[in-house]
C-alpha cells in the first residue's frame, strides 16, 4: 500500500509540474558599437544592417526562455559615432532583439553619451522594441511605476536590477535618471522586489577595472554584500576581458546557491587587444523542488569570439572554441581562447564550460 508520504510526494510532483521544468536564462556581455562597427554595417542603400553579427550565436540565444544583454550605446539617433563617445543606430538593438534577446541593461558608463536626450531616445526605441530594459528612466515618477521589474519566466517569478558605477563623469539632468551604484538605495530595491513576490533576484552590476582578469576589492566586497543580502545573481560587465564566476552554496542547505560573475567581457566590439576580442555568455539552469522552492540547478559558460569585418563580411560572433579555418583571425581567436580558459580553469568555482557546438544542426 502506497505510504501518506510517497502519496504526497505523488501529488506535488503533479500539481507542480507546470512549474518545474527546467529553465534557462542565459546572460551576454558588453554589446559595444564603435566606428568601424557602424561603417561596416552601413549598406550602399543608407541603411544600417546588423542581421550577419549574430547569426552563429543566435539559436542559442533565443533557445533560452529568457536572455539578457548590455547595450553599452545610447540610441541617440544620428549622427552616429563610436568611441569616447558612442550612438548607435537603431538597428543594431533591433539585430540584438532579433537574435533572441528579451532584456536590454542600460545602466553603464555610456548611457549618458548623448546626454539627456539619448537616453530618453534609448528608452523610446527599446519600447518600439517591445523588449524589457532596465536601469535608466526618462524621469522619477517612471522610475517608480517602472520598478519591480519582474517577469514570469515559465512560472519562475524572476526580479531584475541593473546599476553602475558611474557614466563617464557626465551627471544626468534635471529629470533622467541612472541606477548608480549605491548600497542603501540598492538595499531598499532588493527589499522592494522581494516583497513584491520575486522569488529569484538577479542585480547585474556595472563596475571594476577596464582589462584586468581578475576582479578588484571592490566588486568581491560588493558582490558578498549582494549575496548577502538575498540576491541569488550578480552578473557583472564593464572590463571589457572576462572575469571569474562562482557558484557558491550553503554549507546548511545544498539548493541554496548563489552565482557571483565579475565580468561577462565583450559580447561584440571592435576592440583589438588579445583578451577583448571575446566574451563569455553564462546559461543558468533554475528547477523547483516538489514543494515548490525554487533554485538555481546550474550554471555554465561558452567562450565568443568577435571576427572582424573584411571579405565583404560584417562583423560577427562565433564560438571561441571552433577553429577559423584559413582565417587569418583564427590565431586572435586561439591566443584569446588560451587565456580566457587558463583563468576559468583556476579561478572559477563550480561554473563549468559548456563544450556544445554553437553551430546549427
Amino acid at each position: 500500500m502506497t505510504s501518506l508520504l510517497e502519496s504526497l510526494s505523488i501529488y506535488l510532483s503533479v500539481v507542480l509540474a507546470p512549474l518545474s521544468r527546467p529553465t534557462d536564462i542565459v546572460f551576454a556581455g558588453d554589446a559595444m558599437q564603435h566606428a568601424a562597427q557602424i561603417e561596416a554595417a552601413h549598406t550602399p542603400a543608407g541603411r544600417y544592417d546588423y542581421s550577419e553579427c549574430f547569426a552563429d550565436v543566435a539559436s542559442y540565444v533565443s533557445d533560452a526562455d529568457y536572455a539578457v544583454v548590455n547595450l553599452e550605446t545610447p540610441l541617440g539617433g544620428k549622427p552616429y559615432s563610436g568611441y569616447p563617445c558612442f550612438c548607435s543606430p537603431d538597428s543594431y538593438a533591433e539585430a540584438l532583439r532579433d537574435a533572441g534577446f528579451d532584456m536590454f541593461l542600460t545602466a553603464n558608463n555610456h548611457t549618458l553619451d548623448r546626454r539627456d536626450k539619448g537616453l530618453n531616445r534609448t528608452i523610446d526605441v527599446l519600447d518600439s522594441l517591445h523588449v524589457d530594459h532596465l536601469g535608466t528612466y526618462h524621469n522619477d515618477s517612471c522610475r517608480q511605476a517602472s520598478l519591480p521589474v519582474i517577469r514570469d519566466i515559465n512560472g519562475y517569478k524572476v526580479g531584475f536590477l541593473n546599476y553602475t558605477y558611474g557614466t563617464n563623469g557626465i551627471t544626468p539632468g534635471r529629470d533622467v535618471v541612472v541606477d548608480y551604484i549605491d548600497t542603501l538605495a540598492m538595499s531598499r530595491d532588493i527589499d522592494m522586489t522581494r516583497a513584491a513576490g520575486a522569488e529569484i533576484l538577479i542585480a547585474a552590476i556595472h563596475w571594476g577595472d577596464e582589462y584586468r582578469l581578475l576582479p578588484n576589492g571592490a566588486q568581491k566586497s560588493l558582490g558578498d554584500y549582494l549575496l548577502a543580502k538575498g540576491v541569488d545573481i550578480v552578473m557583472g560587465g564593464h572590463p571589457h576581458v572576462i572575469q571569474p564566476m562562482e557558484l557558491r552554496t550553503n554549507p546548511a542547505d545544498s539548493l541554496d546557491r548563489r552565482l557571483l560573475v565579475y565580468s561577462l567581457g565583450n559580447f561584440i566590439s571592435n576592440m583589438k587587444t588579445r583578451d577583448t576580442r571575446g566574451g563569455a555568455m553564462v546559461k543558468v539552469t533554475l528547477k523547483r523542488m516538489l514543494d515548490g522552492r525554487p533554485y538555481i540547478d546550474g550554471a555554465t559558460y561558452r567562450l565568443v569570439f568577435t571576427v572582424p569585418a573584411g571579405g565583404g563580411r560584417n562583423y560577427r560572433l562565433v564560438d571561441a572554441c571552433e577553429p577559423l579555418d584559413g582565417s587569418p583571425w583564427d590565431y586572435h581567436r586561439r591566443e584569446f581562447l588560451k587565456s580566457a580558459t587558463a583563468i576559468f580553469d583556476k579561478h572559477n568555482i563550480n561554473v563549468p564550460a559548456d563544450t556544445a557546438s554553437l553551430k546549427k544542426m
